[in-house]
């Protein structure tokens, strides 16, 4: 066993039964990386007689709740919290030990999915070319980024929230990495330890779904945390829409995010719009770039299972919408919008207690004999009345890129990623091939029709920000090798003929070299006469054979993505999910 083995086994409570050898040696993290992850302190084995406080939610307010203040100096746990954790330890080791390379933190965090600690506002080293002047503002990344070596199981979408933003201004960079606030992050900064259960790995079947919510619910009975204050990561995506900043996950509220003029990031607290938005909202809304209005949703594992609503120009939360006629719990992770119409899909994945019961798996998984739907109701629905469904026979859309409308409105166009081999898609990623399609759906007929835009491994997806809702040419799209680890991006030209090829551009990142989802960003964002496609493509890119990460400026209308500009970064900046770049007009309104 090599070195790094001895010093992660030594940290984390061991399984009775581990992977095999080979899995364990080739998904081992370097230790550079993982030495960077403070590590719970062990509670010390004696007694004192100074009495603690056990940390107290944050009081509600009507719109904002402010994180907990972190404690500098730990205090030292009680005898009811290290009872707590023993009882933890014993169901991490030998009631449900991470097994499965999708849940072992070994494999999971391996490379550059290791997290990193927060870094403070640092100049950055332009290595190649200049940042344009149209960059002025801040590009932001989202990603998991757990606090704490996982105690025991630990999956990809577990880890807490951490945003890497890059603050450009007159052709200069600064890198500032931090994380999200969230109740759970401070609660567990101050107690010192993981407190709240892992939601994507610590329920796989019903021996493990049954200690673990019993010991919650102690935790919660003691005081320990709150769940009324919201269990959420934010570790997913952002949005900018009615002059704030957010940092989504669809599991809780968005939490307001400001930038400083030194480019820090700071958590303002979590936001409900004055008492309007209640449990959580997804991660993707959608903003019309054109009206300044926010399109959402949220969904759960009660009814209603979905329910749709949206904000208006200054931000104000309108009521909701409630969707009975979804008759059974579906993982809804993203949804498009159009001018007229709001479009949702009723998927293959979803809540399945019966794999969790009897097959140990997790409760959230594929049902094979479901045939996915696509619902379409008007976008500014006040019931869903008039929702129409729509049968898709294996088309299972997890992020949508855009939708329109044609023919007077009697035609929806969409354009999704359709993932095929669906059941692998929290389990084996690797396994896991996505063919953008463009669906067109006539609402006289009923007809669907689908024709696949380009036979690679294509997700992540996005566009020019100014035609969401509105009939687009390009797209740019993260290349799998496998996911999900990103290769490259493609431009592609969504016009192009139905059984074409619609590559035009593309940027191989070479050897080792990894990067996460692109993002366009307009040359002349205020020029209506501007091309669709004259702007630049971003990303933050790593090569795991030097340990540097970059982040790069691609010209979008050249014919292979050429590259305008590279920052080299720091420090090294983790594989994540969703980014958003904010222009320095909009900073200002922070």
């Amino acid at each position: 066993m090599d070195a790094f083995s001895s010093s992660f086994l030594s940290t984390v409570p061991q399984p009775t039964k581990l992977p095999s050898p080979a899995l364990i040696t080739t998904s081992y993290v370097p230790r550079r990386y993982i030495s960077s992850v403070r590590i719970e302190e062990k509670p010390p084995t004696t007694t004192t007689t100074t009495k603690t406080t056990t940390p107290q939610p944050p009081k509600t307010q009507p719109s904002y709740v402010s994180p907990p203040a972190v404690v500098k100096k730990r205090v030292e746990p009680k005898l009811s919290t290290m009872i707590f954790n023993t009882f933890d330890d014993i169901i991490n080791n030998f009631i449900d030990p991470p097994l499965r390379p999708s849940v072992d933190p070994r494999h999971v965090l391996s490379h550059n999915f290791a997290p990193v600690d927060e870094l403070p506002p640092t100049p950055c080293e332009v290595i190649q070319g200049s940042l344009p002047s149209c960059l002025d503002g801040a590009y932001i990344r989202n990603g998991p980024n757990p606090q704490f070596l996982p105690r025991g199981p630990y999956h990809l979408f577990d880890g807490d929230g951490m945003l890497h933003s890059i603050r450009i201004s007159n052709g200069s960079a600064t890198l500032c990495s931090r994380y999200v606030k969230t109740y759970k992050y401070s609660i567990e900064k101050q107690t010192g330890y993981p407190v709240i259960p892992n939601v994507f790995s610590g329920f796989n079947g019903l021996t493990a779904a049954a200690t673990r919510g019993a010991l919650s619910a102690v935790r919660i009975l003691s005081g320990e945390f709150n769940p009324a204050n919201g269990i959420g990561l934010a570790n997913t995506s952002l949005a900018f829409f009615g002059n704030r900043l957010y940092a989504l996950g669809e599991s809780d509220l968005p939490y307001s995010i400001r930038l400083t003029s030194t480019g820090d990031v700071e958590t303002l607290g979590r936001h409900d719009f004055d008492g309007k938005l209640f449990m959580s909202m997804t991660a993707h809304p959608k903003v019309d770039a054109e009206t300044g209005e926010a399109f959402a949703f949220r969904y759960g594992p009660v009814p209603p299972y979905l329910t749709y609503f949206y904000f208006d120009t200054n931000g104000n939360k309108q009521p909701d919408v409630p969707i009975f006629s979804m008759t059974r719990p579906s993982f809804l992770h993203d949804f498009a919008i159009t001018k007229k119409y709001a479009i949702f899909a009723d998927i293959q994945i979803g809540m399945n207690p019966m794999d969790m019961i009897f097959g140990g798996g997790s409760p959230v998984g594929a049902d094979p004999a479901k045939v996915p739907r696509i619902g379409v109701i008007p976008r500014y629905a006040k019931d869903e009345s008039e929702m129409r469904w729509f049968d898709v026979p294996g088309f299972n859309l997890i992020h949508a890129v855009n939708a329109w409308d044609e023919d007077d409105g009697n035609t929806v166009v969409m354009l999704a990623p359709n993932i095929l081999s669906v059941e692998h898609t929290l389990e084996r990623m690797e396994l896991v091939h996505a063919l953008v399609e463009k669906v067109r759906i006539d609402l006289r007929t009923g007809i669907v029709t689908r024709h696949p835009v380009s036979a690679r491994n294509l997700d992540f997806a996005v566009l020019n920000p100014a035609y969401v809702a509105k009939k687009n040419k390009y797209l740019y799209a993260a290349v799998g090798d496998p996911m999900p680890k990103i290769a490259g991006v493609v431009k592609l030209d969504v016009s192009n003929g139905v059984r074409q090829e619609c590559i035009v551009a593309s940027r191989m990142y070479g050897p080792g070299c990894f990067g996460g989802e692109p993002f366009f960003v307009s040359k002349e964002p205020e020029n209506p006469e501007a091309d669709e496609d004259d702007g630049y493509v971003v990303s933050y890119v790593h090569n795991e054979n030097t340990g540097e990460s970059r982040f790069l400026v691609m010209d979008a209308k050249s014919p292979n993505l050429d590259i305008v500009a590279a920052v080299k970064l720091p420090c090294r900046v983790p594989y994540g999910f969703h980014g958003l770049f904010v222009r320095e007009s909009d900073l200002n309104k922070l």
